[in-house]
């Protein structure tokens, strides 16, 4: 299979992603790989709510790509939001090529005040997960040990496991036989 592709939009510190790569792998048995992605996201800005429309980076995104037969998960450090949510820690093509996933209300300074690079990478690691199983086809599941449930707040995103449960876990298996 060939590598997902771990896409910064905008973002000039790769030291996360580099840190975390190694357990992305470990975790999910697929090689990521980083490689910028230079779109003008301005498009995407909502004056009215301060935050960026995730869906129009999505299709950015797209019409930007060359990878013909890579999963492609974009990372940005804006606040991503979709017309009825208030926000979003991500988004993806269900069954396809390109997810994306939001940085800024993943660290712990935006509820605390406080810094936390663990807690930033595993949330990291666990929004990039989710995604990209939405891109492999998964729905949200229903086990909480399970990277694919369902996180409407920075809470349940903690609680959530890192990994994928068996049944999602073969459905991606299955995916990437084929």
């Amino acid at each position: 299979m060939t590598p997902v592709i771990l896409a910064p939009i905008n973002i000039d510190n790769h030291f996360l992603l580099d840190e975390i790569i190694p357990e992305l792998e470990y975790i999910s048995k697929i090689k990521f790989i980083i490689k910028p992605l230079n779109i003008d996201i301005s498009k995407a800005f909502s004056e009215e709510r301060g935050q960026y429309h995730s869906t129009i980076i999505l299709k950015l995104m797209l019409e930007n790509l060359n990878e013909e037969n890579s999963k492609v998960v974009g990372i940005v450090k804006n606040d991503l939001f979709i017309p009825v949510l208030t926000y979003v820690f991500g988004e993806a093509q269900l069954d396809g090529k390109c997810s994306l996933v939001s940085l800024f209300r993943l660290h712990e300074e935006f509820y605390s005040g406080n810094s936390d690079k663990n807690l930033l990478k595993q949330r990291t690691i666990k929004e990039i997960l989710h995604e990209l199983g939405h891109n492999f086809g998964l729905i949200h599941c229903k086990d909480w040990e399970c990277v694919m449930h369902s996180s409407s707040s920075i809470e349940e995103v903690d609680i959530k496991g890192i990994k994928y449960c068996k049944s999602c876990i073969q459905i991606i298996n299955k995916k990437l036989k084929s």
